[in-house]
């Protein structure tokens, strides 16, 4: 092959995958910053070949790397670097608590609490300056720190924890 390599986004901003984009390689020596040259979609994934990647032998050093992005100005949506370390609060003003992560499970991506509480997205409404604004159905709080007080997280998915990244991505040699 070329030195093409599929690539899985976890964004769905077309800016990540266009020529051009950079998007950065995080290893013990450093960052590596790598450039898109070519990307097409194949499936559920994209086929991509960086600059200065032209054979088999150089790309496979990218196997099962995370790719990082930097956050787009002005771009619509949550960003996980604005969720870590905000007051969360419900629609009705009351304190749940500041995020301190973010896990990724099979349902739904869950904002990780000081408290322990694991909330799910789809509960996330909005971020602004500061403070995330949840919508819950009512009880949930109480099941939840019910759940923690009798020693379960309520997930019992293998989940991956993130930590402070912004956009994470994996790649696959061709």
């Amino acid at each position: 092959m070329r030195g093409d390599v599929f690539i899985s986004l976890t964004s769905d901003l077309v800016e990540r995958r266009k020529v051009g984009a950079q998007l950065t390689i995080v290893e013990p020596s450093g960052h590596r910053v790598l450039t898109i040259k070519t990307v097409r979609p194949q499936q559920e994934r994209f086929v991509v070949h960086f600059e200065g990647f032209d054979d088999r032998t150089a790309v496979e050093k990218l196997t099962n790397k995370f790719l990082y992005a930097k956050p787009i100005d002005n771009a619509e949506g949550l960003w996980v670097h604005q969720l870590f370390g905000s007051q969360v609060v419900d629609m009705s003003g009351e304190s749940w608590g500041t995020c301190i992560g973010l896990l990724h499970s099979v349902a739904h991506d869950l904002l990780e609490l000081e408290s322990g509480v694991l909330v799910p997205m789809p509960f996330v409404k909005s971020w602004a300056d500061g403070v995330t604004t949840i919508d819950p159905p009512e009880g949930l709080r109480e099941a939840l720190l019910a759940d923690i007080e009798d020693g379960h997280d309520g997930d019992d998915d293998e989940d991956d924890e993130v930590h402070e990244d912004e956009d994470d991505s994996s790649v696959d040699a061709e």
